[in-house]
């Protein structure tokens, strides 16, 4: 089955289109010239041969033309070209014969279905002109003679440089895309253009989706640090209030001390002192959150500076020493009370002290 490509190399040639084959074979350089055609099977070399085109044979030479190549009846395109001699003779073998002995020297003794050979067709007109020349001596013009030389020198040159530069100068081929190059060359570019399309897609599709879970990553991360600054406030402003707080109880404490153990409120004996009146540290507490209260804002790092607060408040929480100071004045149904929980403040006081040695 001969393609369309080959189709148009079998028109140009049958045409005897040089030029438009020259450039279509250039433009297409792995088309097989090698296909049969037609009734008697023949190949563009063969069409070319019995066409006479030898500027067409040449160029399907060089393109690698099969001169072995048999049509229907055997015959090669030597067999052709011999044939050819028979009417042109001298032209016809120079032209035709000569380029493809040389290009393929075996083909002179290749025989068709009849069995003859190329050598032995050119024998046979050698043969008859010979006899004929005999029969009639032709009378040799000098003239003549030299002319036919200086016209078959320059066929020649024309023939080696024909078409050489024809490829700066080609006409654009109107016929170069049938309607089946133009369906395959529209459908590519319409898949191209639909592929580049659902790439772009893809593209901002991909880049629509990182953006988006980049976004929703830094509305996170801006979430999470907001809500850790804010914890870290609050966090800060509890243990601003707190020291507030444990502050303020330790003032007050110091003032109700200085209130009740001053040398003006010992000698005073009007008035008794209940539970309440005792300047607790923390009234409502247990003897560990009333240390906490009394030593409070001391740097327990600084440990002289500690352990004389320590002392201070020892001497002060002495049981015997506050029996001194106060005992006249409390009253009866609290005394016990407060004398225990003296002497409970004034042990943790001592056990402290006590770790503070180890």
């Amino acid at each position: 089955m001969v393609s369309q490509r080959q189709a148009r190399v079998w028109r140009y040639v049958e045409e005897g289109k040089l030029l438009k084959l020259k450039s279509y074979l250039k433009k297409h350089p792995d088309l097989d010239v090698n296909f049969s055609q037609g009734k008697m099977r023949r190949s563009p070399l063969q069409l070319a041969c019995s066409m006479e085109d030898d500027a067409v044979l040449r160029l399907l030479l060089k393109r690698g033309a099969d001169v072995l190549h048999k049509d229907r009846e055997g015959n090669t395109a030597l067999h052709i070209a011999a044939n050819m001699t028979f009417v042109n003779r001298k032209t016809a073998y120079k032209d035709l014969f000569v380029p493809l002995k040389e290009k393929c020297p075996e083909a002179l003794n290749t025989p068709n279905n009849r069995g003859l050979t190329p050598q032995v067709v050119l024998d046979l007109m050698n043969q008859s002109q010979t006899n004929q020349s005999m029969s009639h001596p032709p009378e040799e013009d000098p003239e003549r003679s030299w002319m036919g030389k200086l016209i078959d020198a320059c066929e020649d040159e024309c023939f080696e440089t024909f078409g050489a530069y024809a490829d700066d100068y080609l006409p654009v081929d109107e016929e170069e895309e049938d309607f089946g190059d133009w369906a395959d060359r529209i459908r590519r570019e319409y898949f191209n253009k639909k592929h580049a399309e659902a790439q772009r897609l893809a593209s901002w599709s991909s880049r629509w989706k990182k953006d988006k879970k980049k976004q929703k990553v830094e509305s996170n991360k801006e979430l999470h640090e907001r809500l850790q600054r804010e914890h870290e406030e609050y966090l800060a402003r509890a243990a601003r209030k707190e020291e507030e707080v444990r502050q303020g109880k330790k003032r007050q404490y110091d003032e109700k001390c200085a209130a009740t153990f001053s040398a003006v409120a010992s000698t005073s004996v009007g008035t008794k002192l209940s539970y309440s009146d005792i300047p607790w540290p923390a009234p409502r507490g247990t003897v560990r959150e009333m240390l906490d209260v009394m030593l409070h804002g001391v740097d327990r790092k600084d440990g002289a500076a500690f352990r004389k607060a320590l002392r201070k408040q020892q001497t002060l929480w002495h049981p015997d020493k506050f029996a001194q100071r106060c005992e006249a004045r409390l009253q009866e149904k609290d005394k016990q009370r407060i004398l225990d929980t003296v002497t409970a403040l004034s042990q943790e006081l001592n056990s402290l002290a006590q770790s503070m040695k180890a």
